[in-house]
């Protein structure tokens, strides 16, 4: 079942959560739906496609779908790739660094099969300074969230409902459901921390997104895992909390790097 996030009457943003059982870990997709303008954010891999699928369907026209958007190249980001260029007729958005390698997923005798384009043209290669996707009257924004973690990442920031989609910044590790926003950051932490020291590259990266988070009027962050973070306050706190970050390199020394 969709969880609404916003809905204004005529934009809407609705996350999936907990389609994947057994060894998949546990991840949130997303639908914006703007008029008859439709987004995915993050669809996921094969775990995945089916159950949302069958979730998309009740509430889009599924060979409408404008756009299939990656925030990074991980398997729990874009693996099912393929099926959604197959059935529907949407583009396909992600970072430039990335794009180049995205016919490794999709097999291309299903052109001959489906008669259908599944190269370049239905690619929109996000360059690295970010753009806005046209979205009808409105845009989505692909703001630069490179090293965090991936060397071409790409959050998503929605002028309407202002929700940043922040893939795995600010993911967690818990059985809180993404209905329920975090409502104590301190007592959040734990759930991030691991995650976060050894999957963001540095804090460097981490505080050039801070600085730039903070231009942005952010009502809600949503990461692919795990809990949201919702009103201006406890938002405060999470960017505060990743400006000081320390992780990735900051963290290695030469014990890191030795000979086993």
């Amino acid at each position: 079942m969709a969880i609404e996030l916003f809905n204004d009457g005529n934009h809407r943003c609705l996350a999936f959560e907990n389609l994947v059982s057994g060894d998949g870990i546990q991840a949130n997709q997303f639908l914006v739906i703007h008029d008859r303008h439709t987004a995915l954010i993050d669809p996921g891999g094969d775990l995945t496609y089916t159950p949302l699928f069958m979730e998309v369907i009740k509430h889009v026209t599924i060979k409408e779908l404008d756009y299939v958007i990656a925030s990074h190249q991980d398997p729990d980001i874009i693996a099912s790739l393929d099926k959604w260029m197959t059935y529907t007729n949407c583009q396909i958005a992600c970072s430039e660094l990335w794009s180049r390698f995205l016919p490794h997923l999709i097999p291309r005798h299903l052109e001959q099969v489906t008669k259908r384009d599944l190269g370049q043209s239905r690619y929109v290669s996000i360059p690295d300074k970010g753009m806005d996707l046209p979205f009808g009257d409105t845009v989505i924004k692909a703001i630069p969230a490179h090293f965090l973690h991936s060397v071409g990442n790409f959050h998503f920031y929605d002028p309407v409902s202002k929700i940043l989609f922040s893939g795995d910044l600010g993911a967690s590790l818990t059985d809180k459901d993404l209905d329920q926003p975090v409502a104590d950051f301190e007592a959040h932490i734990p759930a991030m921390a691991s995650f976060h020291r050894r999957y963001m590259a540095s804090n460097k990266a981490c505080r050039l997104w801070a600085n730039m988070a903070r231009q942005l009027d952010i009502e809600m962050i949503v990461p692919q895992h795990g809990c949201s973070f919702k009103g201006k306050e406890m938002i405060s706190q999470f960017i505060d909390w990743v400006e000081k970050l320390e992780c990735g390199l900051d963290l290695m020394d030469q014990s890191n790097y030795t000979i086993p």
